[in-house]
């Protein structure tokens, strides 16, 4: 007899999992979640020889107790080869390919090519033939149903692969979770409901809240007209579609009633929103949750802070669903999206056969990181071309990724010629335009806090967090009432109540300056009479711009926002390139906030960068031939990183919440994972020699270093944390001369 998996130290072997119940269990799960995608033979076939090494005397020891390492998953992967073998060339062997790659990976990771081959070579494991009878394998019929691209059909593989390896890994999760669940009488609840279940329910709560807001001005009406004419169109074919609307006309709202119309009528099984930035995914999740309520909602994402969650199995029923993404919406970042579609690891790829037959809402997409455009561009089209997603492009300034602006064989672009769901984008850009934008010229610190002293409420846009402090310093060296700072020094959980503080000195018409970096633009609900931006893209000006008279309440000509050159504060280089492509750009254009100014910079943009749209040629790392399918796995997702800062954490351990989880740190049967998580909303990104020094002057020390390295840097001298201003690093030296001396 052969195990799949036992419990330890106990030798009573009829509690332990047979090998081929889990199999055929993991093959039956597997098949049903690649159904969506036409797949599930293949995933059958993975699934069915995951665990084929276990059918070894090696691996069975190891079951009892014996201490040796054994690569149980390359015999399966082996296998899926050598039964493809005898096959001509074509659909069987390529998948024959893919599914090895899956198989070799489901513990350690998709690996690269490279890797995967000299595994192969390094089996040495004997299976025993007995697996044969005791398993149904047919390796043939595995074509699957792709619409091919040419220039890219090496890439499609390659997702594909990657999708099989989601179906094969959680498979396994889940068939040995139910196993364990069973035998020790617990339970892992996972019990979210269908969305085609409650589709119709949810759209009348939408109905409700919206007939609950009032059309009482001409921007709330032509609110409403928009939604209506979205609405209508989510009678439109599943597929690619824009979403182009001002700030302030109602983008969220309006996509989430398309999302729901959309998936009613195609019988779709989930609605994933995914956000730019963390700082504004609280805002969308609490409208989203006040409109169809929080039992059908799950958030993740980096800084979800475990401890506002009360319930202890809410919490538990959350963290399960993180994994695998069964709840029925989800509002989750792009980094947590993106990154997971380019991941090799099990615990990132487990969830993405459930973005197949899903409505998709890409919000602020002019925010993707151009040095990885060209792979995301391609990961969205792969989406709703072979996996029966829709993907709404939503933004105020639709980045220009019609494929009619790039060369056919360029592996660029989106085809969106008539999927617009909006009403007529440019009358939209007129009727809902609020600011009025001038150039200011070169403006320095002493020029900007004259200006800001004319001006009670106002906000300022700069490049950098220390031209942030250096300016918010100035000002109250000045004397200004109502100052406030904000930048990525304050901690996510405190940048939270900094913008609700703002919010309601606006509400309250008290003086509010705010200073802050460009974390206040895309998406932060937000109404100042005037603003001004330090020189960057269009982009970010436009969304500068949306901070402005954002419910337009004031005169136009009133709503100024002032572009600047900070002389003493030059932009970051990738921000100053975007300067120069806007500035091109603006001779052309008389209104450059409308469309066709923003469709010719964008246009710009992608020109003057060529290839560096995907700077890591990760395209590039899939590769088709006769000598067989190259996918280099575990390359892609170490280089697909869309948070390249180059800056390490501090986690400032002031709140309570933040310090139990400090504590959970001494628990020995806690995972770090689940401690980090826990702690992303307390953390402060600083340079590396920053936090070298830091620690070198006793400032920072690393929590249970002897367990966790340098995983967890907390800060130890608490002075140089301030409410106001955030994390001080630069202190650190003359703090620690301080102490020297006395």
């Amino acid at each position: 007899m052969y195990y799949a998996h036992s419990f330890g130290d106990d030798d009573d072997r009829s509690r332990w999992q047979i090998l081929s119940e889990h199999l055929r269990g993991a093959e039956d799960l597997a098949a049903a979640f690649a159904r969506p995608f036409g797949v599930e033979k293949a995933a059958r076939l993975a699934a069915l020889l995951h665990d084929l090494g276990k059918y070894t005397a090696e691996f069975q020891a190891r079951l009892a107790g014996s201490p040796l390492r054994v690569d149980h998953a390359i015999s399966g992967a082996a296998m899926a080869r050598e039964l493809a073998r005898d096959l001509p060339r074509g659909w069987d062997t390529i998948m024959a390919e893919l599914i090895s790659y899956a198989i070799a990976g489901h513990h350690a990771g998709l690996p690269d090519w490279r890797d995967l081959a000299d595994r192969l070579k390094d089996d040495r494991l004997t299976v025993d033939p007995v697996w044969r009878d005791e398993l149904s394998v047919d390796p043939g019929g595995l074509k699957p149903p792709l619409t091919p691209v040419p220039a890219r059909a090496a890439f499609q593989l390659g997702f594909l692969g990657r999708m099989i390896f989601s179906c094969v890994v959680d498979a396994d999760f889940k068939d040995t979770e139910q196993f364990y669940d069973t035998a020790t009488g617990t339970a892992s609840d996972r019990d979210w409901p269908q969305l085609p279940d409650i589709i119709d329910s949810l759209i009348a709560r939408f109905d409700r809240h919206m007939a609950g807001m009032r059309a009482d001005s001409p921007v709330n009406r032509l609110r409403a007209d928009i939604l209506a004419e979205v609405r209508r169109n989510a009678l439109m074919a599943p597929g690619l579609f824009t979403l182009t609307v001002p700030t302030g006309g109602g983008k969220t709202l309006a996509s989430l009633g398309f999302a729901l119309d959309h998936a009613r009528r195609l019988g779709l099984s989930r609605i994933i929103y995914a956000i730019p930035f963390t700082s504004v995914i609280d805002q969308t999740a609490a409208i989203f949750c006040d409109v169809l309520g929080k039992d059908v909602i799950l958030e993740h994402h980096s800084a979800i802070e475990e401890e506002r969650i009360s319930d202890r199995q809410q919490r538990e029923k959350l963290r399960l669903a993180m994994e695998d993404w069964a709840a029925p919406i989800v509002i989750t970042t792009n980094v947590q999206l993106f990154e997971s579609l380019f991941a090799n690891r099990p615990s990132r790829c487990r969830k993405l056969h459930n973005l197949a037959n899903s409505v998709i809402i890409l919000d602020e997409a002019q925010t993707l990181p151009l040095p990885l455009l060209k792979p995301c561009v391609a990961a969205i089209d792969e989406l709703a071309r072979n996996y029966g997603v829709s993907v709404v492009l939503c933004t105020a300034t639709q980045p220009a990724l019609d494929a009619g602006h790039f060369d056919p064989g360029d592996a660029m672009g989106l085809e969106l010629a008539g999927r617009e769901l909006a009403p007529d984008p440019r009358m939209l850009a007129t009727q809902l335009r609020r600011v009025t934008l001038r150039d200011g010229g070169p403006l320095d610190d002493g020029a900007l806090v004259a200006a800001l002293d004319g001006h009670p409420q106002a906000l300022v846009i700069v490049n950098s967090r220390k031209h942030a402090l250096d300016l918010y310093r100035s000002a109250g060296r000045a004397g200004l009432e109502g100052l406030v700072h904000l930048s990525t020094r304050h901690y996510a959980a405190q940048r939270r109540a900094i913008l609700d503080d703002v919010r309601q000195r606006l509400k309250n018409g008290r003086p509010c300056r705010l200073i802050a970096t460009s974390l206040v633009e895309a998406g932060v609900d937000l109404d100042f009479p005037r603003v001004w931006r330090a020189e960057a893209g269009l982009d970010q000006i436009a969304q500068a711009a949306g901070r402005c008279n954002r419910e337009g309440r004031r005169p136009v000509e009133d709503s100024i926002v002032t572009t600047f050159a900070a002389p003493d504060n030059r932009p970051p280089r990738e921000v100053a390139l975007l300067a120069e492509a806007y500035a091109r750009m603006a001779a052309r254009h008389d209104d450059h906030l409308g469309p066709a100014a923003l469709e010719h910079y964008f246009r710009e943009v992608y020109w003057a960068k060529g290839a560096a749209l995907d700077q890591h040629g990760i395209l590039g790392r899939f590769a088709l031939d006769r000598g067989g399918l190259a996918c280099d796995y575990r390359t892609v997702a170490g280089d697909f990183q869309m948070i390249g800062s180059g800056l390490v954490p501090v986690i400032v351990a002031r709140d309570e919440g933040a310090r139990q989880a400090l504590d959970l740190l001494g628990v020995e049967t806690v995972h770090a994972g689940t401690v980090a998580r826990k702690l992303q909303a307390f953390v402060v990104q600083v340079p590396p020699k920053a936090r070298a020094l830091l620690r070198a002057n006793g400032h920072v020390s690393f929590e249970r270093e002897d367990r966790f390295g340098d995983q967890f840097a907390v800060l130890r001298t608490g002075s140089l944390y301030r409410d106001d201003v955030g994390l001080l690093w630069e202190e650190a030296d003359y703090l620690g001369l301080e102490q020297s001396i006395f």
